[in-house]
């Protein structure tokens, strides 16, 4: 019904962001309906940075009555912040690279077919980036 398998869900109850079910006299496991959606809002939230130990503290206090919405905004925020600085770390990255690549074409264009261009050698002459 939610497309993650039962042990996802066991483990769900486990850590605390999906309340355990009733289980019948044959020792299944009986859910109500609403944790279907539960199930649907963790995976979405799991999709977009939030960690489960993060989700069971807020669906903690949500289920106690107690409206989490500005610590969930806070924590979204700081979530994008790292986010946005792991792209610029990858930006920085990957215009590196396309230097090096660019200066390996060059070598290797100086370089006879079959012979030795220590490309990577070259990069022990490199700056690291900070």
């Amino acid at each position: 019904m939610c497309g993650v398998s039962a042990d996802t869900i066991r483990h769900y109850e486990r850590v605390g962001v999906l309340p355990a079910p009733v289980r019948g006299a044959n020792g299944y496991r009986y859910h109500v309906r609403e944790s279907a959606g539960r199930v649907m809002l963790i995976r979405r939230a799991i999709a977009i940075g939030f960690s489960l130990a993060e989700l069971a503290r807020i669906l903690r206090q949500r289920d106690q009555g107690t409206p989490p919405c500005r610590g969930v905004r806070a924590l979204a925020g700081e979530k994008l912040a790292g986010l946005d600085r792991r792209i610029a770390e990858m930006q920085a990255m990957r215009e590196e690279l396309a230097g090096i690549v660019e200066e390996w074409d060059g070598q290797l264009a100086a370089t006879r077919e079959g012979e030795a261009a220590f490309l990577l050698e070259g990069l022990r002459k490199r700056k690291e980036r900070p």
